[in-house]
């Protein structure tokens, strides 16, 4: 009945009805005070009636709060929420109308304007989706002319951070340490040769030799510096002909070009959302209890410049060093014989712990992964002391306070597909992790929070959350 009238009229008659109770609660609390004026005094009488009156006016407002919230405010808050989701992240869902059915037309006409901005981004799409094509050839041929060049090489910018490396530079660093684009090229190389290679670089403006010791002190390279014209930073060849790569590997090259120019602040809190790296990891464990459960499978994908990297991900299986319960193996799938032969906590933290350096560490519900992690940073001979972000507090920052916030719900809203295959996998759970972080990230700037600071700044306002969840 009410759903065909106005949103207007709807409105009028709420408050007609807020008017019509307050006049009620006031008639009835007089005629009680009026009845007992004979018996306790008008003075009594009258002091009942206020109390009396006080105390239904609060009841009442108390109800009409609690529809309100309901039916208006959770409604609008919800879609605005999922309009959000669709003009900063792209999705193209229909919007869900039910829930704002007392809204009038407002649902409807935010379903038709997303719907139409869904339209236009998907002919932006099509447009972008043809030119990403004739890229991709171009890059393909790159990719195969590359991969006959019995060298590799890496893209590096003025500050000495990788903005592109092939398959074969990444055999070469991989032996110091896990390879990551934008990393600093010294935690894989000593800097002295190459400071020194690249002050002769920059004094001639031409190709220079060198031989360069790896970060571990062990690996021994003879390089050359080339000169990128115009552009900044140099190209760094490593004459190693013995590395090849295989016709069918996966990920041959990679890079991003924005990464040249180096915009770097001194502080994390400073910096923009769109330069930073982050880690997006997870764990799977023995049990719930970080004080004495133990972590059996880690997990981690790095987010650059708002997207994924290819290739760039850590999947390593934990010897726990106890059994692993059978209620824990039917929820993640890894049993005793699958970890009998894997490294410990201990080996595979430092691990993790080089894969995550100059990045922010993301995790969904943070303080569990951590808690494990933290237990151990002992036998790492490490220290986390990295600026984490928690996608909880994302979610409750972007969707409200009053939304389930588990990383199944937060993947629906923002259309994130976990295959059923990988769900309780830490690799799985990270890589969701991290496309739903990639999807809140505009909509975060889009609601003002341009800096690392100010997401952490918003998400301390939800920090209970975390408390009542674990």
């Amino acid at each position: 009945m009410l759903t065909r009238l106005s949103l207007r009229m709807r409105i009028f008659l709420f408050f007609c009805l807020l008017a019509v109770s307050g006049v009620a609660i006031n008639a009835i609390a007089l005629l009680i005070g009026y009845r007992r004026a004979g018996s306790t005094g008008i003075p009594d009488a009258f002091i009942f009636a206020g109390l009396l009156s006080g105390f239904a006016m609060v009841a009442l407002t108390t109800a009409v709060w609690l529809l309100f919230d309901e039916n208006i405010a959770k409604p609008i808050q919800r879609l605005a929420a999922q309009m959000r989701v669709r003009a900063d992240a792209g999705v193209r869902d229909d919007i869900e109308l039910d829930g704002a059915r007392y809204l009038g037309d407002l649902a409807p006409a935010a379903h038709a304007v997303a719907g139409r901005l869904g339209d236009t981004a998907l002919q932006t799409a099509a447009a972008v989706a043809s030119e990403t094509a004739r890229l991709s050839a171009d890059q393909e041929r790159l990719t195969r002319l590359l991969t006959e060049i019995p060298v590799a090489i890496v893209l590096v910018n003025p500050a000495h951070r990788i903005v592109l490396y092939d398959d074969q530079a990444a055999q070469v660093l991989a032996q110091v340490a896990p390879v990551r684009l934008h990393a600093s090229l010294f935690d894989y190389i000593a800097p002295d040769a190459l400071r020194r290679g690249y002050r002769e670089l920059e004094r001639t403006g031409k190709e220079t030799r060198c031989t360069i010791l790896g970060a571990d002190g062990v690996q021994s390279h003879e390089v050359r510096l080339k000169p990128l014209g115009d552009a900044p930073g140099y190209l760094l060849i490593f004459e190693t002909s013995e590395i090849r790569i295989a016709p069918d590997a996966p990920r041959p090259l990679v890079y991003d070009f924005d990464l040249l120019d180096p915009r770097e602040n001194a502080s994390f809190l400073d910096r923009d959302l769109s330069e930073l790296c982050f880690v997006v990891f997870d764990t799977e464990t023995t049990g719930l209890l970080p004080h004495k459960d133990k972590v059996v499978q880690i997990g981690a994908v790095r987010v650059v410049r708002g997207r994924i990297i290819p290739g760039e991900s850590l999947d390593l299986l934990v010897n726990p060093e106890i059994p692993i319960p059978p209620a824990s193996s039917r929820v993640h799938g890894i049993t005793d014989q699958m970890v009998s032969g894997a490294p410990c906590i201990d080996q595979a933290g430092r691990v993790l712990h080089d894969f995550c350096r100059d990045a922010v560490i993301v995790a969904h519900n943070a303080p569990f992964d951590m808690a494990f992690l933290h237990r151990h940073d002992g036998q790492m001979g490490v220290c986390w002391d990295h600026p984490i972000l928690d996608t909880v507090l994302l979610s409750a920052v972007l969707f409200g306070i009053t939304e389930t916030h588990s990383l199944d719900s937060l993947c629906e809203r923002l259309g994130v597909t976990i295959p059923e295959p990988l769900r309780h996998t830490a690799l799985g759970d990270a890589r969701a992790t991290a496309e739903a972080l990639c999807l809140m990230l505009p909509m975060l700037k889009a609601r003002g929070m341009n800096t690392l600071g100010d997401v952490i700044g918003e998400t301390r306002k939800h920090g209970r959350l975390l408390k009542d969840l674990n």
